[in-house]
């Protein structure tokens, strides 16, 4: 086969499809070389799922944060309760980053977006997937609701709009209330950018 890149230390050797549903898992068997410079072989399961974008739309006037609260079957199998409370985010589809976050802002919170902007990229599980996901903060009034929100019935969401101050929902990340990654860190990215 060939190699992963180039320059790369990693030299694909095999590929097997295990399953190709929600995302497509891969068995690859590949050299990989060592920082001795020792080739060893490995073997490792990787999900390919595509991009996703994530968006934490504040309110600068009340000082307010738009969240979700959703059932997470992982989350529930790890006996963690299965309802996550997240920034609103979703697969990019046939479109734009851009494009994706304001569609999702519609489906799951019911709002229209401004001053969208671009916070960081980051690897979702750079241990087993390749997804990236693309973190945005934005602004939002009252009166940018537009919609119920709520998610797609369609595609199994059930989805409850939470908002609330941003202190509050930073707090929630201490006391272990929210667990999840990408919500974490554009609370704190948040925090950090209003110094």
């Amino acid at each position: 086969m060939s190699k992963a890149g180039p320059g790369s230390r990693v030299k694909i050797i095999g590929q097997t499809i295990l399953s190709d549903d929600w995302a497509t898992l891969t068995k690859y068997a590949f050299d990989y070389q060592r920082r001795d410079g020792q080739w060893e072989r490995q073997d490792r399961e990787v999900y390919h799922r595509g991009d996703s974008v994530a968006v934490l739309p504040f309110d600068p006037n009340r000082n307010t944060v738009l969240l979700l609260r959703q059932f997470r079957l992982a989350a529930a199998l790890n006996e963690d309760g299965g309802a996550m409370i997240e920034a609103c985010a979703g697969a990019v589809e046939d479109e734009s980053l851009d494009v994706t976050v304001h569609r999702e802002a519609l489906e799951e919170l019911g709002y229209r977006l401004n001053k969208v902007t671009r916070a960081f990229m980051a690897y979702s599980t750079p241990g087993s997937m390749t997804e990236r996901i693309y973190c945005y903060t934005a602004h939002y009034t009252p009166t940018d609701k537009v919609e119920n929100g709520g998610g797609r019935a369609d595609e199994g969401e059930d989805i409850e709009v939470l908002e609330m101050p941003l202190d509050e929902a930073y707090a929630m990340v201490a006391s272990g209330t929210i667990m999840d990654a990408k919500t974490i860190l554009l609370l704190q990215h948040l925090k950090l950018s209003l110094g």
